[in-house]
């Protein structure tokens, strides 16, 4: 039997549509520097709670951070510093995310519209903010591409529960069957496997093809490699 011809995409945001480490390397490199105010055995301890590198300013592979919701991350940050809310600390990064310079993995305009042209329908899912997603892919002029954006407050849960893929599903008109879920994290492929898509894995966050592989269906350098792979699919 041959396999249902696919028409719908998912993708997770970081790592995915923007290159992980140059994209919120240096913002974490900022959020410690200001949060620490100075104190190096706080800051120290701020990086080992992300399980960030000061000194390469990235992420190391093991980082809670490369899947969790955001407010996940707000919490860890908070807990070490029993002078400030956990709003206040929560403001504070998604501030200092929205004005983090973005690092594209790809030449994404010409890429997204390349699958458009195929026909397919096109979304987001990530455990990011859906406004920080929408405002960011505005920035880089790619948010009239996707048909739906969903975050992590978009009332679908966030991955590995399979809601926002279910919800993209539903929301294109389209069975899962059909449909794939691109992401950089195991998170991203529980998700999609749990609701039933393609998994495709791409390289451009921190997990390896090692960590990858025994979850997906394929793993790719980067989301530029998803036309040849769809052609061959």
């Amino acid at each position: 039997m041959s396999k249902p011809q696919i028409r719908g995409i998912v993708f997770d945001k970081d790592g995915v549509l923007f290159d992980f480490q140059r994209t919120w390397g240096g913002w974490a490199h900022r959020i410690i520097t200001v949060l620490s105010d100075g104190d190096g055995a706080l800051a120290q301890r701020l990086a080992d709670a992300l399980a960030y590198d000061m000194s390469t300013r990235h992420f190391r592979p093991e980082s809670f951070v490369i899947a969790v919701a955001a407010h996940e991350v707000s919490g860890v940050v908070a807990a070490h510093l029993p002078g400030r809310s956990f709003d206040d600390v929560h403001e504070f990064l998604d501030t200092q995310a929205a004005a983090t310079p973005l690092a594209p993995a790809v030449p994404l305009r010409p890429v997204l519209s390349d699958l458009r042209a195929r026909g397919l329908r096109l979304g987001v899912a990530t455990n990011d903010t859906e406004s920080a997603a929408r405002a960011q892919l505005q920035a880089v002029d790619v948010l009239d591409l996707f048909d739906i954006v969903n975050g992590s407050d978009s009332g679908y849960g966030a991955k590995p529960d399979p809601g926002m893929c279910l919800a993209f599903a539903q929301g294109a008109g389209l069975s899962p069957d059909v449909l794939v879920m691109v992401g950089d994290s195991t998170h991203d492929m529980s998700a999609g496997r749990a609701a039933g898509f393609a998994c495709v894995a791409v390289l451009t966050g921190v997990a390896s093809a090692d960590d990858l592989a025994p979850h997906a269906d394929v793993v790719l350098p980067d989301i530029a490699a998803l036309g040849d792979w769809l052609d061959s699919h």
